[in-house]
């Protein structure tokens, strides 16, 4: 897997708790969402966290309200679910040892002492 390829995947995997965890600190709306994650190089474009939303609403993880005010024109806001704390409390419990496990792999060949010899 290229660089090109790879972090745009693994960015993609992580998008949907990402996305929870922003809308544990308050409801937002999804040009809100997409800003956030975009200052943070996370997404490059709408085009990803719209159908995401749309797929945590569908799994019941967030739910949504059109808000019409004076002075904006109208937003649907997104707010966190029980089931989507829930989701979210699953990943932060499971997150570090996965981030450990992957750092394991990655970084053998970083010391001499963990370099092994490769024999065909």
């Amino acid at each position: 897997m290229t660089k090109a390829a790879g972090a745009p995947q693994l960015r993609k995997g992580v998008l949907g708790p990402l996305v929870l965890a922003l809308l544990e600190e308050r409801e937002r709306y999804g040009l809100e969402i997409v800003r956030e994650l975009a200052s943070r190089d996370l997404v490059a474009s709408e085009g990803t966290v719209y159908p995401l939303l749309t797929r945590l609403q569908d799994a019941g993880a967030v739910e949504s309200e059109w808000i019409v005010s004076e002075r904006d024109r109208p937003r649907r806001f997104y707010r966190l679910t029980g089931a989507g704390r829930a989701e979210l409390a699953a990943f932060r419990t499971d997150w570090p040892a996965f981030t450990r496990a992957v750092e394991s792999i990655l970084t053998r060949g970083d010391s001499p002492d963990q370099r092994r010899e490769v024999h065909p």
